[in-house]
C-alpha cells in the first residue's frame, strides 16, 4: 500500500523574504556587475548568507532563471497595471522605460544564459509571448484613444526597443535608449491639426 503523501507546505514567511530579497539583490548585481557577477556579491546585497542563496537556488542558473522570470512578470503585471492610466501615451512611454531596466538584467546574465542554450529559448518563447501581449494591449489602447499611429504592433515596437537595447554597451547606455524610446514614441504619436 503507497504512503500518502503530506500536503505540500507553504514556505515561511521569512523564507518567502529571504527569496524575494535574493531575486531583489541579484538583479542589481547583475546589472551594474555584468555576467562576471558573483554569488558572494550578491548574497552581500541581500545582506543574507550564502546557504541560503543554495536553500533557495541551488545552481547559478537557477538564479537567474528565476530573476528573469519575476522580471517578465513585473512587466506584464505593469502592463496590466498601465493600462488603467488615464494618459494612454504616458502609459506606453513608462512600460518601454521598464523595458531598458529588464533587458539590463538580462544583458547582465547573458554569458550564463549561453551555457544553457536549451533553458535560455524556453524561457525566452514564453516570456516573448506574454511581454508582447501586455505591449500590444497598451498599444491598441493608445490606438483606440485617437494618440498613436495604428501602423505598428507590439511585436515591432518591442523588437526595435531590444535591439536598441543590445547595441548599446557603453556605461550609461540606459539613458541613450531612453531618449531614443522618448524620440520613437514621439514619432508614433498622432498630432492633432493645430497642435505646436
Amino acid at each position: 500500500m503507497e504512503t500518502p503523501k503530506p500536503p505540500e507546505r507553504k514556505p515561511r514567511s521569512d523564507a518567502a523574504r529571504n527569496r524575494e530579497r535574493l531575486l531583489a539583490a541579484a538583479k542589481l548585481v547583475f546589472a551594474r556587475t555584468g555576467p562576471g557577477a558573483s554569488l558572494d556579491a550578491v548574497v552581500r546585497e541581500a545582506g543574507l548568507g550564502i546557504g541560503t542563496l543554495y536553500r533557495h537556488f541551488p545552481t547559478r542558473e537557477a538564479l537567474y532563471e528565476a530573476v528573469y522570470r519575476r522580471d517578465i512578470e513585473q512587466l506584464v503585471t505593469l502592463g496590466a497595471d498601465a493600462s488603467a492610466a488615464r494618459d494612454p501615451v504616458a502609459a506606453l512611454r513608462d512600460w518601454l522605460h521598464a523595458m531598458i531596466d529588464v533587458v539590463a538584467t538580462k544583458k547582465g546574465m547573458i554569458a550564463a544564459f549561453a551555457l544553457a542554450a536549451d533553458t535560455t529559448s524556453a524561457i525566452s518563447a514564453r516570456s516573448t509571448g506574454a511581454v508582447t501581449q501586455a505591449l500590444d494591449r497598451l498599444l491598441a489602447r493608445a490606438v483606440a484613444a485617437g494618440r498613436v499611429r495604428s501602423d505598428i504592433d507590439g511585436t515591432e515596437l518591442l523588437l526595435a526597443v531590444v535591439g536598441m537595447c543590445m547595441l548599446r554597451d557603453q556605461p550609461g547606455w540606459q539613458a541613450s535608449v531612453t531618449r531614443l524610446i522618448d524620440t520613437l514614441v514621439d514619432g508614433l504619436e498622432v498630432r492633432r491639426t493645430g497642435a505646436p
